[in-house]
């Protein structure tokens, strides 16, 4: 298989996506949160409903992804 001759430019371009410096394009699903008050809500929902660490519960609060599985984190149905 032979690689099209790269410009300098190309190739600083190139390694630049590649290491993670340059990124040429942002994908519309990506959803940016804060996570200070994602981490502030669920702190409250947990000391209001009494959650103790280590419970299934408190595993379900903090470790749910719902942006993945559509699992509510709080428990509501």
């Amino acid at each position: 298989m032979q690689r099209k001759k790269m410009t300098f430019e190309e190739q600083i371009k190139e390694l630049k996506v590649l290491s993670g410096i340059y990124t040429p394009y942002k994908p519309d699903e990506v959803r940016q949160e804060n996570i200070s008050y994602t981490g502030t809500a669920k702190s409250k929902h947990q000391k209001k409903n009494n959650i103790q660490p280590g419970t299934d519960e408190w595993f379900k609060l903090w470790f749910a992804k719902p942006h993945i599985t559509g699992e509510d984190p709080y428990g509501k149905k």
